[in-house]
C-alpha cells in the first residue's frame, strides 16, 4: 500500500525534532456546489530541526513515532 505524502507549511517548531505542519485543501460543498477550504495539522518528525516556521515542506506517512506523530518530513534535495 502507498505512503500517502501532503504538503504544506509548517505553523510551529517549538519542540525537539518534531513540526507541525498545516495542510490546506479545498473541497466542493455537497448542496451548493461552492468549493470550501479545510485545513488539518499534522505533527511531522524533523529529527535534525532543519525547518522553521513558514517553510514549505512535503511529509509523508509512517509508522507511529509518539502518541500523535506518524508523518515524516522528505528531504528533497533542492
Amino acid at each position: 500500500m502507498p505512503k500517502r505524502v501532503m504538503q504544506g507549511v509548517v505553523v510551529s517548531d517549538r519542540s525537539d525534532k518534531t513540526i507541525v505542519v498545516q495542510v490546506d485543501r479545498k473541497v466542493q460543498h455537497p448542496l451548493y456546489k461552492k468549493f470550501i477550504r479545510k485545513s488539518n495539522k499534522f505533527h511531522a518528525h524533523d529529527a535534525e530541526n532543519r525547518f522553521k516556521n513558514g517553510d514549505k515542506v512535503r511529509i509523508q506517512e509512517c509508522r507511529p513515532i509518539s502518541k500523535q506523530k506518524c508523518w515524516e518530513v522528505l528531504y528533497d534535495e533542492a
